[in-house]
């Protein structure tokens, strides 16, 4: 049995006045932790801008497409590598071929979101292709050895690999995510406000000097704990590539990091860059360090939330590694604020520069992957 090596990715970020997941009253998303309201923001709207960052670091041939327009994207595809075929026949042939599969078409659409790679669905355009001009139906067994990645993992989409994929109507063609994300928390207590404000209008009469609109908008602000692990194994093993699982924890670390989730935007522009970001190579079991916040975190007269926010962490990570052994191989401590600098006391860590620790966490899963036997080949 192969050791396995998970990333724990730890990030503090202060994010000021904003509403960047809002529930369905458009209030801010919160949720109770240590008995008091924290700010929160889903894993789902984290993941979704990570996503939206993946085309910054990867070929667009490497990230999928998550939709119910399958068959457009199959019959699109077939018709740019058979222009002379009839498109109303690639489009049947196209929804034949989703079809084979074991996924339900109704009028040319599926009823739910499917994440697939451009790969997949050029290998589905493939079969509606030859399909048509050898007049022979789809088979089955042929279609789903296009989706089913333990037979053809090399067909992955990176971010598929990543976030994986369920498949209602065929659990075969499921893929089982190689990362996990948390919902992020603030580290102490936080409180939902008001913002009352008037709109004029700039073509109103002179003797009319009432607002033309007034509304009200909900926001909080706070210090967020976001955590999220990579099981780098696994990862490969949705790739089939080293080289590619690789460049997939590049590119999620990357984009993690540097996301914000868009709600809100215009009317805030809440963009800020984590505080501190700590990153784990363990050999044990993925650990979040959430707990270091059960008891919120509140600011001193001497020390700033972010200051006393370290400090738990430093504290949290010394007392699971004594207690459990879960002691990381390496850790590396990306420091973005001097607020930040008592984590160059975090255990058994080194402060390093972002960019180094990128390279430092490739270099780590690159030998492991190499020494437990992954194909160090790129996907073709």
């Amino acid at each position: 049995m192969v050791k396995p090596l998970f990333i724990d990715v730890h990030i503090l970020q202060s994010v000021p006045p904003s509403n960047i997941n809002r529930d369905d009253t458009g209030s801010p998303k919160t949720a109770r932790f240590g008995g008091v309201t924290r700010a929160r923001v889903s894993s789902q709207a984290w993941k979704k801008a990570t996503r939206d960052l993946f085309s910054s670091y990867l070929a667009e041939d490497e990230i999928g497409w998550r939709t119910k327009h399958v068959v457009e994207l199959i019959s699109d595809c077939a018709a740019s590598k058979q222009p002379d075929l009839a498109t109303d026949k690639l489009v049947e042939a196209s929804a034949e071929a989703l079809s084979a599969t074991g996924i339900k078409v109704t009028d040319k659409e599926i009823g739910y979101l499917l994440f697939l790679s451009p790969k997949q669905v050029e290998g589905l355009a493939d079969l509606a292709i030859k399909s048509l001009e050898t007049e022979t139906t789809i088979e089955k067994k042929a279609a789903k050895e296009v989706l089913n990645i333990k037979q053809n993992p090399a067909l992955n989409a990176i971010d598929v690999a990543l976030f994986g994929r369920m498949v209602a109507d065929a659990p075969d063609l499921n893929v089982d995510a190689a990362v996990q994300v948390a919902h992020a928390i603030s580290v102490g207590r936080a409180q939902t406000e008001f913002d009352y404000f008037t709109a004029l209008d700039d073509c109103s009469p002179e003797d009319n000097a009432g607002a033309a609109m007034i509304e009200t908008t909900e926001f909080t602000s706070s210090t967020l704990y976001r955590y999220a692990d990579i099981d780098v194994f696994h990862l490969c093993e949705n790739l089939g590539s080293a080289m590619a699982a690789c460049k997939g924890i590049e590119a999620f670390l990357r984009s993690f990091t540097f996301s914000m989730p868009t709600g809100k935007q215009n009317s805030f522009a809440n963009r800020t860059l984590p505080t501190a970001v700590i990153v784990e190579l363990r050999e044990t079991q993925p650990v979040s360090l959430v707990n270091a916040f059960e008891k919120p975190v509140m600011a001193t007269a001497e020390k700033s939330q972010i200051e006393c926010a370290c400090k738990r962490l430093i504290a949290q990570e010394s007392a699971i590694d004594e207690v459990f052994g879960v002691n990381p191989k390496e850790a590396f401590v990306v420091i973005a604020s001097p607020d930040a600098n008592a984590l160059k006391e975090f255990p058994n860590s080194q402060a390093v520069s972002f960019d180094e620790m990128i390279s430092h966490v490739s270099e780590a899963c690159a030998t492991y992957l190499a020494e437990a036997g992954c194909s160090s080949e790129g996907q073709e």
